[in-house]
């Protein structure tokens, strides 16, 4: 049996973030072979996940980061909070944000074939799967192109959002959008934006409400296209009350900002929010 050093260990653990224990066992397997140490660690992690694939996976962190004109969102789950707040899971969401960042790939299957080191994502959270002992699930990616993208991540890691712009200005104007989105979860982006079926049955909901409260048949379809308004306000972004500003919309802050200055496209995701 070959003769395996605390420094061969050590090496192995830092190569794949697996235990001492099971970074040893690697190696005496392998017989010392690194290569080989470190394929029995990734089949060990297609053992775990096969054996966990049905298990809920609701715990995690949503992240997000910006260069200027792309901007980025991740989701990475696994099935407890404590492994949630583990500075190496965490690290590793961001390995992953990193390289959507780096290679701006189309959607998540190909983010998940983007090479890390000397794997792929989707090699690599079947990898760690193995080292950590939990299903884990590279959930939602999102991304945004735009003049200028700014992002928010809300505290805890749970919730991130990303706000394209028409016109680079202050980052903190971008953030604030950004804030806005995550605090109240506009539908879309303004009226024209909401589907059509989103209205027909915010009408029909609106008309039965004033059928139930003893209001005039021949008054239903202007009771409901008033509350369809007040729907309209309250739901999409630039139509909302600036959380920062109130009695002033994001299009009416956004403006004085800049004249013209808009919103092309917001995303967010959030864990349980």
């Amino acid at each position: 049996m070959a003769k395996i050093t605390a420094s061969e260990v050590n090496a192995l653990r830092k190569q794949t973030g697996a235990g001492m224990m099971d970074c040893k066992k690697a190696l005496v397997e392998a017989e010392g072979d690194m290569a080989k140490a470190v394929d029995i660690l990734r089949k060990k992690g297609q053992k775990v996940a096969a054996k966990r694939a049905d298990r809920e996976a609701s715990e995690g962190v949503v992240i997000s980061a910006t260069n200027g004109q792309f901007g980025a969102l991740i989701a990475l789950n696994c099935e407890t909070d404590f492994v949630a707040k583990n500075e190496s899971f965490i690290a590793l969401a961001q390995s992953f944000l990193d390289a959507a960042m780096s290679n701006k790939p189309a959607d998540l299957a190909a983010l998940k074939a983007c090479s890390l080191g000397d794997m792929t994502v989707e090699e690599k959270i079947i990898e760690q799967t193995g080292v950590i002992g939990e299903k884990l699930d590279l959930s939602s990616y999102e991304t945004i192109v735009s003049s200028q993208v700014a992002s928010y991540i809300h505290g805890g890691n749970r919730l991130a959002t990303l706000v394209g712009l028409t016109s680079v200005v202050d980052e903190q104007v971008g953030k604030d959008v950004a804030m806005q989105v995550a605090a109240m979860n506009p539908i879309a982006l303004d009226k024209e934006s909401v589907t059509q079926a989103t209205i027909d049955n915010e009408i029909d909901v609106a008309k039965d409400l004033a059928r139930q409260e003893g209001k005039p048949e021949e008054m239903l379809e202007k009771i409901a296209m008033g509350r369809l308004n007040k729907f309209f306000k309250e739901n999409t972004l630039l139509n909302q009350e600036f959380i920062k500003e109130s009695k002033t919309s994001v299009s009416q802050y956004l403006n004085k900002i800049e004249k013209d200055l808009t919103v092309t496209d917001f995303k967010r995701v959030g864990l349980g929010v």
